[in-house]
């Protein structure tokens, strides 16, 4: 395959790569921890132009307050700026039920500002320990209870016109996902690969890339750095390309051998050890940005990578 022959695929951003701003999820912490929003989704908007981005994968946290009138104006606020939209929703989040939904209500919120793609988490409860249970029974009846919610509102999905994408979260293998894809056996709906989740059930990156490729219409793009220390093994957030994951390999495999993928999501995670928020926050943009040209300079990724 020559440069001229292979398949552009737009960049986007999930919100949570600004989530010390208060965007996204205040994810691994508890509802007193959370962050507070100091920009709006004006100013992401604004950004994500500015930075190059083709779109925004976001949550119900970004569009507060969720007014018939807000949300039209956010729908609105991305037309005019030619940014795609998608919505990013769980089911039972256990650390910010802000971004939970029923199927239905997500679809009528992705169809309020104009996204294309709604982004499911399954929020999967697992037994302990926790190796071994792929298809755990205990597992297979959440998954079951998830898929009927799923099959009802498939009549719903379909008049919107709505694309769906089931995510191998921090609580999911690939061949669960896999499953439940393959259970629902519609077009529209398809897996999210994360780069980095699978490694929170012990699976390992590769294989679950692997085995998600020929299903994947979506993607959370992600990077860390593993790190051994007397404390143990500890897998860290860098910028996109800087990290111990072989992103640019991924994003080919996406091009090549994943018919269904039509975009990629960043997310990025950062570091930020003991700075002040504000210095933090700072960072993590900085963060966000250098992930950016990675994808745009190396990958040839978004807008301007063409």
């Amino acid at each position: 395959m020559n440069g001229n022959d292979r398949k552009h695929l737009p960049l986007g951003m999930h919100t949570y790569t600004l989530h010390l701003s208060g965007f996204g999820e205040s994810w691994g912490f508890q509802s007193d921890h959370a962050f507070e929003k100091v920009r709006d989704i004006d100013w992401l908007m604004d950004r994500a132009v500015e930075w190059g981005l083709d779109g925004l994968h976001c949550t119900n946290v970004d569009l507060e307050p969720m007014t018939p009138e807000h949300l039209a104006e956010i729908k609105e606020g991305a037309k005019k700026r030619g940014l795609y939209l998608e919505l990013n929703v769980s089911f039972d989040a256990p650390c910010d039920p802000r971004v939970n939904a029923t199927v239905d209500g997500a679809y009528r919120t992705a169809q309020a500002i104009g996204a294309d793609l709604v982004k499911f988490s399954l929020d999967i409860e697992r037994p302990h320990p926790l190796y071994g249970t792929c298809m755990h029974p205990k597992v297979k009846e959440q998954l079951d209870n998830r898929l009927e919610q799923f099959r009802k509102n498939i009549p719903l999905m379909e008049e919107l016109g709505l694309t769906v994408s089931i995510e191998n979260h921090c609580d999911t293998y690939a061949d669960e996902v896999i499953y439940m894809v393959k259970d629902l056996n519609h077009p529209s709906i398809g897996a999210c690969i994360d780069t980095i989740n699978s490694l929170c059930v012990l699976e390992g990156i590769e294989a679950a890339v692997e085995k998600m490729l020929p299903y994947a219409n979506c993607c959370h793009l992600c990077d860390n750095e593993l790190r051994i220390d007397h404390n143990g093994t500890h897998s860290i957030g860098v910028p996109v390309g800087t990290g111990d994951v072989d992103c640019a390999a991924i994003v080919e495999r996406f091009r090549t051998e994943s018919p269904r993928m039509k975009r990629i999501t960043l997310e990025n995670e950062c570091e930020v050890g003991g700075m002040s928020i504000e210095a933090a926050r700072e960072a993590e943009i900085e963060a966000c940005i250098k992930t950016i040209n990675f994808l745009r300079d190396t990958c040839g990724l978004g807008q301007r990578g063409r």
